[in-house]
């Protein structure tokens, strides 16, 4: 990829509950007219779609790319359990259809950081080893933490853990700005000090108050950042979450605002890369 491509996950739609599980081509239809290029779904909407000739054919309608596939897992164990270990197989055979597209390992949050450092070790030691199966199969991965009380990546000493943990040579990071913030960190501060291994990046906005903001509402200063990955040849994808309350009730509407956000702020910017 040369140069920066936003997309957007399909996160927001999860936030009313289930409803819009399997209904992935209402979301691209929606993420198109917003004006994205690209899509991270999370595998629990894929549904029908795992198909990866309907799954193609539904892009192409959309005019869509498949920029990122995001798969959470709870990697609680020194080794991937058998149940784990086949449902990323699957997908990373699924993949095999998609040469372009990253794939994006998250760790679902537990309800508290007890025994921190064991689970801290275990969750590196089976994504490094998904990303090192990832590779001989040729796809990209990239790790994503996040700030939910039990997550246990959520604070700057957690974060210099995970990057010294990762294996460089198989998967990079992904800073989301909403979580790093919400971890009591500037997020502009953590992309310049792992910037080397940054090979994605999720933007969502959040309050002082540490409330999710629609974007372009809070504190997190899009425009800087934008600006730095910029300046820093940064070649890859931005892509947009939205967890305000908002999306809730209306996740649609969410979303065509953040396009008018993209439009207004981003593009401009993007249209300046060397």
């Amino acid at each position: 990829m040369t140069g920066i491509k936003v997309g957007c996950e399909t996160y927001t739609w999860q936030m009313p509950g289930e409803q819009y599980k399997g209904k992935l081509e209402h979301i691209m239809a929606i993420c198109r007219q917003a004006g994205f290029r690209g899509i991270e779904p999370e595998t629990s909407f894929i549904q029908h779609l795992a198909d990866p000739v309907v799954m193609q054919e539904a892009l192409a309608r959309n005019q869509l790319e498949l920029a990122v596939l995001c798969v959470v897992e709870d990697w609680l164990h020194p080794q991937e359990t058998r149940e784990e270990k086949e449902r990323v197989n699957d997908w990373l055979n699924f993949l095999q259809h998609f040469p372009d597209t990253m794939l994006l390992l998250v760790q679902m949050p537990q309800s508290n950081r007890d025994d921190l450092r064991t689970r801290q070790k275990n969750c590196i030691r089976c994504v490094n080893e998904i990303s090192r199966r990832a590779a001989g199969k040729g796809t990209i991965c990239s790790y994503h933490p996040n700030s939910p009380v039990g997550s246990v990546f959520r604070t700057s000493e957690d974060y210099e853990i995970l990057i010294d943990g990762l294996d460089p040579s198989y998967i990079g990071y992904c800073p989301d700005v909403g979580h790093i913030a919400k971890g009591g960190m500037d997020p502009l501060d953590i992309i310049k000090k792992y910037r080397e291994r940054v090979n994605l990046v999720h933007y969502k906005d959040m309050h002082a108050d540490h409330r999710w903001a629609p974007t372009g509402e809070g504190t997190i200063d899009f425009d800087t950042i934008t600006q730095y990955l910029i300046d820093t040849n940064y070649s890859g994808w931005i892509i947009m979450e939205d967890e305000c309350d908002e999306a809730i009730t209306d996740p649609d509407a969410v979303t065509l605002k953040d396009g008018k956000f993209i439009a207004n702020h981003l593009i401009p910017q993007l249209a300046n890369q060397r």
